[in-house]
């Protein structure tokens, strides 16, 4: 049960909603994420053209990246509170408004402003998950966050390819014109489509928004998939946030654009997303967990032959790219389950973790790799993924103790049903 401070909805539970649907929720989230990431290949030619030295693109990624984190936490959960089918709408044509900023901006102050208002409307897309978890049924809602996660994943491979090609035939602001143009036909179609939802939160604004707090503290559930969450994004972050720098140098010495492929076959991940949510439908999300999980710390044994082979970093990238959405989808499954009706709120406040532990990833293995070198990236990665696998173990570990004492103690008790206790003991 849900702890006092998230008070739960009063509605009928939802039918479900089609896999075409799921889909198209999909496009729209991918859609939505991708303004994230369509500057980072870009960062040269913008200071160029807006005369930003080296020293000052960081700020670039950083400002969108701090607009994501603040619409986490103040955007998002509202999705609890107003018609979250509005608030989609009005997120997408905010976000083609702030892109149309970008792409016109005649001086960095304006583009780092606008930069940050595509940032907090992008969260659109985890409003979009959100609305999928509470249309969609208890036995379906894992398979439908799978494809819808797929979007995102694929929406963030195809960023970077997509804004380097645009870039080189039409110039930077074209990325951020078309960017514009697809949220609007975006925002079009999803209010044509979209369902209406009519549970509504009793919880203020205020408690919601702190909810990432209250969440931590009272729920054992979303706390240990949260801390599973920072953990092996900031390894993401490690990873990502790095690897460019020994792919350009020797002995590889390889372009900008031959680097961003790298990011294809992260393509993986949409596989795994999508298998892990059916599975997790199942009442296997734990077993998902757990082999994931030692799937991504096995990755870094692949990741680390990066100076002397790329076939085997090709390789390491497929399996945590894989392993790491199947954990994403799994933990949002089993998180969501708390009370499906809250699932603004809690998405939301899962996420603020992934976005932590991706930048401090990033900003540790950039450190890490010009104090020593990419094998230090390498164990940085191994012992982020360790405490996550060990935060899992210690978990279950807890849980099996627990409820061999309630056996114990009631050996009259007939056991719950394999669901049931997924969720409860998850």
């Amino acid at each position: 049960m849900i702890s006092p401070i998230v008070r739960k909805t009063v509605g009928e539970p939802s039918p479900g909603i089609s896999s075409k649907l799921a889909v198209l929720l999909a496009v729209a989230s991918g859609v939505a994420v991708a303004n994230i990431y369509y500057a980072q290949p870009l960062l040269d030619r913008i200071g160029r053209d807006l005369g930003v030295g080296p020293a000052g693109l960081g700020l670039v990624t950083t400002v969108t990246q701090v607009g994501y984190l603040l619409g986490l936490i103040l955007i998002v959960p509202l999705g609890d509170l107003i018609n979250r089918r509005v608030l989609i709408v009005a997120g997408c044509v905010i976000a083609a408004a702030a892109l149309v900023g970008v792409a016109v901006a005649p001086q960095p102050l304006m583009f780092l402003v606008a930069s940050g208002i595509v940032g907090v409307a992008s969260v659109v897309q985890q409003v979009i998950i959100a609305y999928a978890a509470v249309l969609s049924s208890p036995e379906s809602r894992g398979r439908i966050l799978g494809i819808v996660t797929s979007g995102v994943v694929i929406g963030i491979l195809l960023a970077r390819t997509v804004s380097g090609l645009l870039a080189d035939a039409l110039g930077w602001r074209s990325v951020y014109v078309v960017s514009a143009l697809l949220m609007l036909a975006v925002a079009l179609v999803l209010a044509r489509k979209l369902p209406p939802e009519t549970t509504r939160s009793a919880v203020s604004y205020r408690r919601l928004i702190s909810s990432v707090v209250t969440l931590t503290v009272h729920e054992r559930v979303f706390r240990v998939r949260s801390l599973i969450t920072l953990f092996m994004f900031a390894g993401f972050g490690a990873l990502w946030g790095s690897i460019a720098l020994p792919l350009t140098a020797a002995p590889w010495n390889l372009s900008t654009t031959e680097v961003g492929l790298f990011g294809l076959v992260g393509a993986a991940g949409a596989i795994g997303a999508a298998r892990a949510g059916t599975l997790a439908d199942r009442g296997l999300a734990q077993w998902v967990t757990g082999v994931s999980l030692v799937l991504f710390l096995a990755s870094w044994a692949l990741i680390a032959w990066l100076p002397t082979s790329l076939i085997l970093l090709i390789v390491g990238i497929v399996v945590i790219d894989l392993a790491g959405q199947a954990i994403h989808v799994t933990n949002q499954q089993l998180i969501v389950a708390i009370d499906p009706n809250s699932s603004s709120r809690l998405i939301g406040s899962n996420m603020v973790y992934y976005a932590i532990g991706t930048g401090l990833g990033a900003i540790a293995a950039t450190i890490a790799y010009s104090a020593w070198g990419w094998t230090a990236v390498c164990i940085l990665g191994a012992g982020l993924s360790t405490v996550a696998l060990l935060i899992w173990g210690v978990d279950r570990i807890s849980v099996n103790r627990g409820e061999s004492r309630t056996a114990t103690s009631r050996p009259d008790t007939a056991p719950a049903p394999a669901g049931l206790s997924e969720n409860r003991a998850a």
